[in-house]
C-alpha cells in the first residue's frame, strides 16, 4: 500500500513498492511545488501501486496544486518502472537528462534537462529549482536544488540507510565521490532521497558517504598484493575487502569493488592482468 506523507505545504512524498536493491523495498516519489508541481520518480511498475500513485497525484488538485511534468532522476528500473503508464494516465510530459532518455527509448521525453537549468514553478511564491547533473551512480542522474528553502531531491546519490551501489559501466566511483563533494558544499537543510526517510542534516550525511567510500577504498588497496605473482581475483578480494558485509550481499559488493578497482587503476595505484589485480609496482 502507498505511503503518502506531507513534508511541507510545497513538498509531499509517497513511497511505492518497487523491485529495488535491499535493504530498500520502496522508492519515494515527490510532489514539489505549492501550486505548479513536479512529480519526481515515476517509479513503481506494479499495477495496484500505479493506481494509488495516480490517485495521489490527481488528489493534489484538491489542494490547489497542478502537476506540470514528471521528472525521472535516472534510468534504473526502480525509478522509471511506471513512467509510461503514469505519464499517459496523467497526460503529463516527461523530463530527464539526455543520458537517461537514451536509456529509456520506449518513452518520449519532452525536455532534456541539463546541469544549471532552472525550473520555475508558479505559485503564491514562485519556486526555482536548479537541475544538478550528478553522474557517478548513473550517467544521466540529476538532483533538483531549491536554494531558497535549501531542499534538494537527491535520487540515488544517497539513501537514508545503507549505501549506494556504484556498478561498472553504469557508474564511476571517482565521479560519484566528486559529486558527493559537490552536494556537501551546497549547505542543504533537507535532502529528499529515493530510498528511506528525508535527511535533516544532508551535509553531514554526504560527508559520511565520502568517508565510507574512503574507508572501503583503503580496505581494497590493503587487500591487493604487492606484485602480480600473488595477484588476486575479484572473488578473492571481495572476501577480504568486504569482510564486514554479510556474504549474501557479496554479489552486489563485487560490483562496487570492481568500481573501486577501476578508480585505483585510473589513478595508477592498481593494475589488472588476466583477471587478477595487484598494486602498481613490480608486476613482472
Amino acid at each position: 500500500m502507498l505511503r503518502p506523507r506531507d513534508l511541507s505545504r510545497s513538498i509531499a512524498m509517497v513511497a511505492a513498492r518497487t523491485p529495488t536493491l535491499p535493504p530498500a523495498t520502496h522508492t519515494n516519489s515527490y510532489a514539489i511545488g505549492a501550486r505548479d508541481v513536479l512529480l519526481v520518480e515515476p517509479a513503481t511498475p506494479y499495477a495496484g501501486e500505479q493506481r494509488a500513485w495516480i490517485a495521489w497525484a490527481r488528489g493534489l488538485a484538491s489542494q490547489g496544486r497542478r502537476a506540470v511534468a514528471i521528472v525521472a532522476t535516472h534510468h534504473h528500473a526502480d525509478h522509471v518502472g511506471g513512467i509510461d503508464v503514469l505519464a499517459r494516465e496523467l497526460d503529463l510530459p516527461v523530463w530527464a537528462h539526455a543520458e537517461t532518455a537514451a536509456r529509456v527509448p520506449e518513452v518520449e521525453f519532452a525536455r532534456r534537462l541539463e546541469d544549471g537549468d532552472e525550473i520555475v514553478l508558479k505559485g503564491p511564491i514562485p519556486e526555482r529549482w536548479t537541475v544538478l547533473h550528478t553522474p557517478g551512480h548513473a550517467w544521466g542522474h540529476v538532483c533538483l536544488w531549491d536554494e531558497d528553502s535549501r531542499a534538494i531531491v537527491v535520487g540515488d546519490m544517497v539513501a537514508s540507510k545503507g549505501t549506494i551501489l556504484i556498478a561498472p559501466g553504469d557508474g564511476d566511483m571517482r565521479i560519484y565521490i566528486e559529486q558527493l563533494e559537490r552536494l556537501a558544499a551546497l549547505g542543504a537543510r533537507l535532502a529528499l532521497p529515493a530510498h528511506g526517510d528525508p535527511i535533516d542534516d544532508p551535509t553531514a550525511h554526504f560527508r559520511r558517504y565520502i568517508r565510507h567510500r574512503g574507508m572501503r577504498e583503503a580496505k581494497v588497496l590493503a587487500a591487493l598484493p604487492n606484485d602480480m605473482v600473488g595477484g588476486e581475483t575479484l572473488e578473492d578480494l571481495v572476501a577480504v575487502a568486504y569482510d564486514d558485509t554479510p556474504m549474501g550481499m557479496w554479489p552486489i559488493a563485487r560490483l562496487s569493488l570492481a568500481s573501486h578497482l577501476a578508480k585505483l587503476e585510473e589513478e595508477g595505484r592498481a593494475i589488472e592482468r588476466d583477471g587478477c589485480w595487484a598494486r602498481t609496482g613490480d608486476v613482472s
